[in-house]
């Protein structure tokens, strides 16, 4: 058997949980059958079996208005995708972006079409921020994808359910197959403390080892609450360092928001009665993989604001690490972060999404929002008992129960029912 995964992301070009997904998933599969991957970029590599092309857009963009680059140039790769020949049984789609590609395959090849859901346009207005009509593009690509999938992969229950309600696929066809971790890439910190590559790395940042942190993870972005946990930070304790490992912003509207909300945070504004707070470290870069590990091993306790999530990988890394988790409950945290157990999930409520050209995506009640992850950052951060406790239960529990040998397994096994004859 032989499957062809479509992916924007795959190594060296990851910036996110879908990427670090198609990479680990890839590398699993071809331990049991045949993959290639076609994706964004310059790969050109072959390990066993497994292959893997990079491909460029076929057209000319230079003229396309910014906002609609993205989508054009994904919708170019998708079609070179498809231009270059296969003996793939089945083709397997990761994100929008490669949609399309997916689309076409199954049409012009006659094999069946595999989607895993790994986020929802739908339940990302603020992408019009970025994006402006091309949103509407990704929307009607990712619909027509869902709807004409032979199985769509849903990476959590959670994301399943909103799969129903946005969209007209039969419930039969969809496959909860949870996302993963490597335990042995991301481990908690030695025993006896701080390790030399963990001081390289802290110190590297100006992070001082001997002074516990609170660590965020992700990109600036509007789906991963980044700009609530910043505007938090006034709510917390003193005592402790808050480590903001964030780059790459979606838009430069949301990057100058982030950036005066780091300023008022770290000089405090007078005439809002906002105090100002030493030891907050904003790592404005895209760090690899080696000086995350570290991050994540050294950090005290890890927070995951997001106001949407199918799944949530970082959180799973944190807890390999052994760090007990503060996130909001929404989409797929709730099937990872055990609250109480392994962390303390924040309530968090959604506004509707905004028509065409309406305002940015927002809670509610972002100021409740912003008190509840303050309350139970503080609430562990004043006990090193009940971290370690948790810490220990979150690593248990990502060795357990999301190993990537398991989720590859789960993925043959369904693409064999497709290739089964149908009686």
């Amino acid at each position: 058997m032989r499957t062809l995964l479509l992916t924007n992301e795959y190594p060296p070009n990851v910036y996110g949980g879908a990427g670090v997904h198609v990479d680990h998933l890839s590398r699993e599969l071809a331990r049991l059958i045949d993959v290639e991957v076609r994706a964004f970029g310059k790969q050109d590599v072959t390990d066993g079996r497994l292959r893997v092309r990079g491909f460029a857009p076929e057209h000319d963009l230079s003229d396309t208005p910014p906002q609609l680059t993205p989508v054009l140039s994904a919708f170019s790769r998708d079609l070179a995708f498809v231009a270059a020949p296969t003996d793939a049984d089945v083709v397997h789609c990761h994100t929008w972006y490669t949609h399309l590609g997916g689309i076409v395959a199954k049409l012009a090849w006659g094999i069946p079409l595999v989607v895993t859901v790994h986020s929802l346009e739908p339940l990302r207005p603020w992408k019009r921020e970025q994006l402006a009509g091309g949103y509407d593009a990704t929307v009607w690509v990712e619909r027509t994808a869902l709807q004409m999938a032979d199985a769509v992969i849903a990476v959590s229950e959670g994301t399943k359910t909103d799969i129903l309600a946005h969209f007209a696929v039969d419930p039969a066809r969809i496959h909860v197959i949870h996302n993963g971790v490597d335990p042995d890439q991301f481990q908690p910190r030695p025993t006896g403390g701080v390790s030399e590559a963990g001081l390289g790395v802290l110190r590297r940042f100006g992070i001082d080892p001997d002074i516990p942190y609170v660590l965020f993870v992700g990109r600036v972005t509007r789906q991963k609450g980044i700009i609530h946990l910043v505007r938090a930070i006034r709510h917390l304790d003193p005592g402790f360092q808050v480590v903001l490992a964030a780059g790459a912003p979606d838009t430069e509207a949301i990057g100058a928001e982030m950036a005066a909300a780091v300023r008022v945070a770290q000089a405090g504004d007078v005439a809002a009665g906002i105090p100002g707070r030493p030891g907050i470290h904003w790592i404005t870069e895209m760090v690899d993989v080696p000086t995350l590990r570290e991050l994540y091993a050294n950090a005290a306790v890890f927070c995951c604001p997001s106001v949407y999530e199918p799944f949530g990988i970082i959180n799973l890394e944190a807890m390999a690490a052994g760090v007990p988790v503060v996130a909001s409950a929404v989409g797929g945290i709730p099937e990872v972060v055990v609250h109480g157990q392994t962390g303390l999930l924040v309530p968090f409520e959604a506004a509707a999404p905004p028509v065409a050209g309406g305002p940015s995506f927002d809670p509610k009640d972002p100021d409740g929002f912003e008190h509840g992850l303050a309350g139970a950052i503080n609430a562990l951060m004043a006990d090193a008992g009940r971290r370690a406790a948790m810490g220990a239960a979150g690593r248990r529990r990502a060795v357990e129960h999301f190993s990537w040998s398991s989720i590859a397994a789960k993925t043959v096994n369904l693409y064999r029912t497709l290739l089964e004859p149908q009686e």
